[in-house]
Order: C-alpha cells, then structure tokens, then sequence
C-alpha cells in the first residue's frame, strides 16, 4: 500500500509531505496505481520549482518521496507554492477514491504548529 502523509500547519498550510511504499495493484512497471501516485507527486515538486522558483528540500528512492518547503518564503510565492500544493492533494485523494485499497492519505498537524 502507498501511504501519503500530508503535515500542515496549525493554520493549514501545507509544511511538507511524504510518500511512501508500492501499491501492488499490479506488476512492477505495470501498476498504474504507483505510476499515478509517483507522477502526480513528483510533477508536484517539479512544479513548484519550475513555476514559483522554490526549491523545496526533497528526497528520493525507491518507494519513497519526502518533500518540504522551505522557511521565510515571501507571502506570494507561499501562496502559489500552496495552490500547487493543494492541487497535488487533490489529485492524490483522486486517485485514492477509485483506489483505496491501495493508496491511503493521512493527514496531520506538524508538532508545535
């Protein structure tokens, strides 16, 4: 199963997320469920550094993708930064409706946020 957690701030906003595990809907290279989760995901990251210019502090391998914004990022670009996000969200919670069996999202409040 693939499990996204998404860690927001007191105030809601988005601090970072991360994704983990295979689906095993299907085969490797075969499982769209894995393939949609990972291109939404990371088009998300590539997304908000092509379009905002924010590098977010991410990391990869196999089976897992962690991502998280950055601090002191002026109110505008945090804002779009947001929109992406959120649209990511979105996306993944999609995915997850047809696909629960597979993928589960967990929300939570970042400690002292």
């Amino acid at each position: 199963m693939i499990t996204v957690t998404i860690e927001r701030s007191g105030s809601g906003r988005i601090l970072r997320f991360q994704v983990s595990g295979h689906a095993g809907y299907a085969s490797a290279g075969s499982d769209i469920v894995c393939a949609g989760v990972s291109a939404v995901a990371v088009g998300s990251v590539n997304a908000v550094e092509k379009l905002t210019g924010i590098m977010l502090k991410a990391e990869m391998r196999d089976g897992w993708l962690a991502a998280e914004l950055p601090d002191g990022l002026d109110p505008e670009r945090e804002q779009k930064v947001q929109l992406l996000l959120e649209g990511m969200v979105a996306q993944l919670e999609t995915i997850a409706e047809d696909y629960g069996k597979y993928v589960k999202i967990q929300e939570r409040i970042a400690e002292g946020g």
